[in-house]
């Protein structure tokens, strides 16, 4: 099963097409647990410009975590379509309640939250406090514009760039992630 997580209007051809409002397939509030899919029954999720809209408390952002590992196979795959946390479409939509990095991704990995551990890290393992375990597979930064052109004309490095993102708004417009469920 595959499911289309907070899909709005945009209904795809395969899936489960999933939200609280609007005609999908299933209405479902995914901040009320549990979800009403079975243990491994999922083996792809697409979140697209939904996660930042949930859990506005720690409590049930980290429910929907959970939720969504236990409904998931082993190997399944979690994509997640987000605004960047420092972009104008994050900070001016009033019903973004989360920002979501790959940072914030990195802390449900079981591998890394050890890696942390050993090393002293004051990192919080949430992947060893909940039971979950996703890899990031891939992350990559949708650049907004003119940072997109100067980066594809060489004008700014790699380098720049990670620092233009950490210090300035308005650089990268979106982060698309893939997460591997490891069970």
């Amino acid at each position: 099963m595959k499911l289309n997580l907070g899909c709005g209007a945009k209904q795809l051809a395969g899936y489960c097409n999933v939200d609280k409002f609007g005609t999908p397939d299933l209405v479902c509030d995914l901040e009320v647990f549990p979800w009403p899919w079975a243990d491994n029954a999922v083996s792809e999720v697409l979140l697209s410009h939904t996660l930042e809209h949930l859990g506005a408390t720690p409590d049930v952002f980290l429910g929907i975590m959970k939720e969504l590992y236990r409904v998931c196979a082993d190997g399944a795959l979690v994509r997640i379509q987000v605004p960047h946390p420092r972009h104008d479409f994050f900070l001016t939509d009033p019903t973004h309640v989360r920002p979501i990095s790959v940072a914030t991704m990195e802390m449900f990995s079981r591998k890394l939250n050890l890696i942390w551990q050993q090393d002293g890290a004051a990192n919080t393992p949430l992947a060893l406090y909940h039971n979950v375990d996703f890899e990031i597979q891939s992350a990559r930064s949708i650049l907004d514009e003119p940072y997109k052109t100067r980066f594809m004309n060489n004008e700014i490095g790699p380098e720049e760039l990670r620092m233009l993102e950490r210090t300035l708004n308005n650089v990268v417009a979106e982060i698309d992630m893939v997460l591997k469920v490891v069970k």
